[in-house]
């Protein structure tokens, strides 16, 4: 028989395990419901505190049976938070019944936790390289890089459109197998990919370079990436924001410089960065938006300042933030769509015009200065749509809006090719949205589904 002692610590040491695990697996189900926020209940918070209980698992549940109502045919998302659900009961239920046990060797536990953070178990696997067919999973990101290609941040891995055909990066390449949540193309051709768990990718054209904590980033779960006018990289990460200048330290380490609320940030978790042409950078958070102010002048008091409304109140759960030709200055989220157009300094005075309150995911100024929005249909959260409101109509405050789609998907990034055809990411792929030249037939929405599947 163990010593008290020795019994205390093995239980301390299990519990912590335990915990972790718990942590990690409760924190899929918020990574998988990134973009729902302002659906699903705030006990859906990301991360246990002390030790897990029933509710977690329970609450899991009852997202999923609400989840399921208005997504019948997305068997994706729902067979995710199953697992969820059920890995949450099956760790509780364990760790209940062993509190008076000793429990497992501490390696046996360790190795599973170590699994847990270096492999997602709920990645969407596929055994496909290179297809005919698009992604068939949650697409949040799309960019189209300077040689023409189309790059997609899904949640199964980095896929690449060369107008022909789909290749499947993560497969090919042997990456860790993390949900891609933002992609971007630097300056000097680069392209950098933000995953969900794994940090962030960089790539060169030939090799991938993985960074993580480890080189010093903030947070290995990564919103938005972003790159401003002085060539620094911005991650807007689940812990902070890290910027990065490209150089090594004296120990070889990557420059990353990290901004948190210690800093001043009003929320650690990010979900849009943009800078504009007076060189302020501008945070859309799941708290408070603020920009910070970073030009020349400034370099000797450079504050996080909470961007607030005409009322004086702030803009909660910002998820998309764009700067138009015009230089004005849009906000999407909680609070609907948000134009500012920096009549007066940002403290709520003048300068704002709302064109919707329905929630808003994404917004994207196409060539022609129209706007583009993905949203909650007409106050309806069960549908989404995707908008675009016309240039021509934008100084009046009643602006013309255009609905393209409704559906029960819900709609994620937004891009115009060079072509000008309109893509948009889904729960369940990709699609390209072409207009007829008349405006009124021929329409067309590509899915890129495979012959087998049936939209």
């Amino acid at each position: 028989m163990l010593p008290k002692r020795r019994t205390r610590h093995i239980q301390t040491v299990r519990w912590l395990a335990i915990n972790k695990i718990c942590n990690i697996i409760w924190s899929k189900v918020s990574d998988a419901l990134r973009g729902f926020g302002h659906r699903i209940p705030a006990l859906v918070s990301g991360r246990l505190e002390g030790r897990p209980t029933p509710e977690h698992a329970e609450i899991s549940i009852q997202v999923l049976t609400n989840l399921s109502r208005f997504k019948k045919k997305k068997k994706d998302m729902k067979n995710y938070l199953q697992i969820y659900s059920v890995s949450l009961l099956i760790v509780f239920s364990t760790s209940c019944k062993g509190q008076n046990k000793t429990g497992p060797p501490k390696e046996s536990l360790s190795q599973t936790t170590i699994n847990l953070i270096d492999n997602d178990p709920y990645f969407v696997e596929t055994n496909t390289i290179t297809t005919s067919y698009g992604p068939s999973s949650i697409t949040r990101n799309i960019i189209q890089d300077r040689n023409g290609s189309i790059w997609f941040a899904t949640w199964e891995g980095i896929i690449r459109y060369d107008g022909k055909s789909f290749t499947n990066f993560t497969n090919k390449e042997g990456l860790r197998r993390f949900h891609v949540f933002s992609v971007l193309e630097d300056k000097s051709g680069n392209i950098w990919f933000g995953t969900i768990g794994a940090g962030v990718y960089r790539y060169d054209g030939k090799s991938f370079t993985n960074f993580t904590t480890k080189e010093g980033l903030v947070h290995d779960s990564i919103g938005c990436i972003y790159e401003d006018k002085n060539g620094n990289i911005w991650f807007g990460t689940q812990g902070g924001a890290s910027c990065y200048d490209g150089k090594n330290l004296p120990t070889g380490q990557p420059n990353f410089r990290n901004f948190t609320t210690n800093e001043g940030l009003t929320d650690n978790d990010i979900n849009s960065i943009i800078e504009d042409k007076a060189g302020k950078l501008w945070f859309g958070t799941r708290g408070d938006a603020c920009y910070y102010d970073a030009s020349p002048a400034g370099r000797q008091g450079k504050t996080f300042t909470k961007f607030t409304n005409k009322e004086g109140v702030a803009f909660v759960n910002v998820r998309s933030i764009i700067e138009d030709k015009e230089g004005n200055i849009w906000l999407g989220g909680n609070d609907g769509l948000w134009r500012y157009d920096g009549s007066s300094l940002p403290t709520g005075q003048a300068g704002f015009t709302n064109f919707t309150t329905n929630f808003v995911g994404y917004i994207y100024e196409d060539k022609k200065g129209n706007i583009w929005t993905s949203s909650a249909a007409n106050g309806n959260p069960h549908k989404w749509v995707l908008s675009r409101y016309d240039k021509k109509y934008l100084p009046y405050e009643k602006a013309t809006v255009t609905q393209i789609t409704i559906q029960e998907d819900m709609f994620f990034g937004i891009l115009e090719d060079k072509e000008g055809g309109i893509w948009f990411g889904t729960l369940n792929g990709v699609c390209r949205y072409d207009a007829s030249p008349s405006g009124r037939q021929g329409n067309t929405f590509n899915y890129f589904k495979d012959t087998g599947d049936k939209e």
